[in-house]
């Protein structure tokens, strides 16, 4: 894990380019905390499995056939199981602030983990298609495999969707998910994205990544 500074920043799509659903613009605080520097792998989440007798209701066979080894992100994951798996590690799921915070890397008003540029994304996200460093077309990619946000996380846009802890849009049917993935096009790679589904869903594209508060660690 990294630590994520305390901080400000305007969360929701200042640049009027987003979804309706990054709206509005609104200013959040933020107390410090730890961040996991990757994705939740498929060996990470077997040793859980393994060592609490974990009810995973999911398909191995559907998980290797897009993470085809321990060290690819865990996928066909609940919010349920999510959460599972990081209170057996000691840790939470990010709130979507928490998520977004971190996603910027320490950049200020910028559209993506490594700045404005789309044209760089390649070397920083595992997204439809291929090109520069992203040489994965029809699987997630070997989680760390490209290059890092100026905090030290990988992965952060692209590879695959990851859960947060928020209801979406203060409702009690839907959880968010936020990052894009190796499936979906660029424009859902913008820090302001976001998605939901309901929680006990699991899906190829989506996996999770843990947070610590420091009085939490």
């Amino acid at each position: 894990m990294v630590l994520i500074p305390a901080g400000s920043f305007q969360m929701g799509d200042h640049f009027n380019e987003g979804k309706d659903n990054e709206w509005p613009v609104h200013k959040v605080e933020l107390n410090a905390f730890y961040m996991d520097v990757t994705e939740v792998t498929v060996g990470q989440f077997k040793k859980f499995v393994q060592q609490t007798g974990y009810g995973y209701g999911g398909d191995w066979n559907h998980v290797a056939k897009y993470s085809p080894g321990d060290d690819y992100p865990m996928i066909y994951v609940s919010w349920h199981d999510a959460t599972a798996f990081a209170k057996w590690a000691g840790k939470r799921l990010p709130t979507g602030a928490e998520w977004v915070f971190a996603a910027r890397g320490g950049l200020i008003s910028r559209g993506y983990p490594w700045g404005d540029d789309e044209t760089e994304a390649r070397d920083y996200a595992n997204f439809a298609g291929t090109g520069g460093k992203d040489e994965w077309d029809e699987s997630t990619a070997p989680v760390g495999s490209l290059s890092p946000n100026g905090y030290g996380l990988y992965d952060m846009a692209g590879n695959v969707w990851e859960w947060c802890q928020d209801w979406y849009s203060g409702g009690k049917d839907f959880k968010v998910w936020r990052g894009g993935s190796w499936n979906f096009a660029a424009d859902f790679l913008s820090v302001a994205s976001r998605n939901n589904s309901r929680p006990d869903t699991r899906y190829y594209y989506r996996g999770f990544r843990c947070v610590s508060g420091l009085d939490e660690k």
